[in-house]
């Protein structure tokens, strides 16, 4: 059977129209910082696509780092051990 024949058996309900999909990519252009993207009106769905996944990236990045960066304040500080112990627990 095709893909065709088969998307067109699903519920009616379930099937995301192209206007909602230029909607949803339109919200998810907004979300973004890059200034590039912003300036332009129309920018193809798949670069914002493309933006978005390498924004999550530096995102993870960046928790990685801060979070290492934590773990080695913690263990050179001052602060008491049950402290220490909520801060750990709560990044875990």
């Amino acid at each position: 059977m095709s893909s065709r024949r088969s998307r067109s058996r699903q519920s009616g309900s379930s099937r995301i129209t192209d206007e909602q999909i230029s909607d949803l990519v339109s919200k998810l252009q907004d979300l973004l910082p890059e200034a590039r993207l912003r300036g332009n009106d129309r920018v193809s769905s798949s670069r914002v696509l493309q933006e978005t996944c390498t924004y999550i990236r530096s995102l993870h990045r960046e928790v990685d780092d801060l979070s290492e960066r934590l773990s080695e304040l913690l263990a050179t500080s001052d602060m008491s051990s049950a402290q220490a112990a909520i801060i750990r627990s709560l990044l875990m």
